[in-house]
């Protein structure tokens, strides 16, 4: 499967989960929220230190997240990245976006061992959905 068809599979999902969702919003982690905001979709803040991101509000953890979510971003360092992915295995996530500087190859690896559709490959997803600031 080419890269635009697995980004095709991950943005057709009918909610999204944003693992590494920050309140600050100069970091990626609230560009993230905020990038799936500005495009209409339904979007969810996974933050164990925060109520509420963007007015919406956070969950603490992965095993948190409503069935609806199926395809999980994350922006966090690698070796929390293969703590999430370990989480979203576990959870039923089926699509996961590891935004460049959170890929982990052990993370990779157990995301293709579960057959999830995993893109983490450098593509980014606010160049790809057109992220502008506001």
């Amino acid at each position: 499967m080419s890269i635009e068809e697995r980004i095709a599979q991950f943005l057709s999902a009918p909610a999204f989960a944003v693992a590494g969702a920050s309140s600050n919003r100069d970091k990626y982690g609230n560009k993230v929220l905020r990038c799936y905001l500005q495009n209409g979709k339904t979007a969810i803040p996974v933050n164990p230190r925060e109520q509420a991101i963007e007015g919406i509000p956070c969950v603490a953890g992965v095993a948190d997240l409503p069935p609806e979510v199926t395809s999980l971003s994350i922006i966090t360092p690698p070796a929390v990245t293969e703590k999430i992915v370990s989480q979203a295995i576990a959870h039923g996530i089926r699509h996961i976006w590891m935004q460049p500087g959170a890929e982990s190859a052990a993370a990779v690896a157990a995301c293709r061992a579960a057959g999830i559709n995993v893109i983490a490959d450098g593509s980014c997803l606010l160049v790809v959905l057109g992220y502008h600031e506001r």
